[in-house]
C-alpha cells in the first residue's frame, strides 16, 4: 500500500493534531504561525501512515500467495528498504532488511516477503523485535525448514541525540530451523554481502 491509496481516519488526526498543537506550545512555538498553522494535521496524517502497520495481518499476506513447490533450497530477499519509529522516542530508524528461508514444499510470492516487513515496521518499534517478528511470521505461515532474518539500521534516536554517534549502525539477527547449523547461517550471511 503506498501514501496514494492510504487513507487516514479524520478523527483519529484531529485528535492527534490538538495534542501537536500542544507539544508545539510547550516548546515555546506559536501554532499559528504560518509555516506551523497546517502542521498539527499533517502530524496527524504522517502517524497514521507511519503506524499502519497495525491494522494490517502479516500472515495474511503471505498466505494470499502461497504455492505448492518442490524446492528446498535456500531463498533470500535481501536489501529490503525499510523505515520504523523507535518506541522509546518516536524518531525514525531505517536501513535493509535481509531474509532467507528453506522450503519445505510451500513458497510465496517473493513481493510479500517485502511487504511482511513493512508491516512490522508501520509500527512503534525495537529492532530486536522487528527482527523476531518477521521471523516468527514466515515460520508460522510457511512452516519451512528454517527462517533467518538480519536487520542492519541506522537510529536517530542515536544520532540526533543521546550519544550523537551519527555512524553507528546496529545489526540484529534470529534465525530458526536449519539456520541453527552454522554452515547454514555462514551461507546466508555470504550471499546478502555479495
Amino acid at each position: 500500500m503506498n501514501l496514494q491509496d492510504f487513507h487516514s481516519n479524520p478523527e483519529v488526526s484531529a485528535a492527534i493534531a490538538a495534542s501537536v498543537e500542544t507539544a508545539l506550545r510547550q516548546i515555546g512555538e506559536d501554532p499559528q504561525r504560518e509555516g506551523l498553522v497546517k502542521t498539527p494535521h499533517r502530524v496527524g496524517e504522517a502517524l497514521q501512515f507511519l503506524c499502519k502497520g497495525y491494522k494490517e495481518d502479516p500472515e495474511a499476506i503471505l498466505r494470499s500467495a502461497l504455492f505448492e513447490e518442490d524446492y528446498r533450497q535456500m531463498v533470500v530477499v535481501k536489501d529490503i528498504d525499510f523505515y520504523s519509529l523507535c518506541e522509546h522516542h518516536m524518531l525514525p530508524f531505517f536501513g535493509k532488511v535481509h531474509v532467507a528461508y528453506i522450503p519445505n514444499g510451500r513458497i510465496t510470492g517473493l513481493s510479500k516477503i517485502a511487504r511482511v516487513v513493512d508491516v512490522y515496521a508501520r509500527r512503534l518499534q525495537v529492532q530486536e523485535r522487528l527482527t523476531t517478528q518477521i521471523k516468527d511470521c514466515i515460520q508460522n505461515t510457511l512452516d519451512p525448514l528454517g527462517v533467518m532474518v538480519v536487520i542492519e539500521a541506522e537510529h536517530l534516536c542515536m544520532q540526533m541525540r543521546g550519544v550523537q554517534k551519527q555512524h553507528a549502525m546496529t545489526v540484529t539477527s534470529d534465525f530458526t530451523g536449519v539456520f541453527n547449523q552454522a554452515k547454514t547461517r555462514e551461507e546466508f550471511m555470504k550471499l546478502i554481502k555479495n
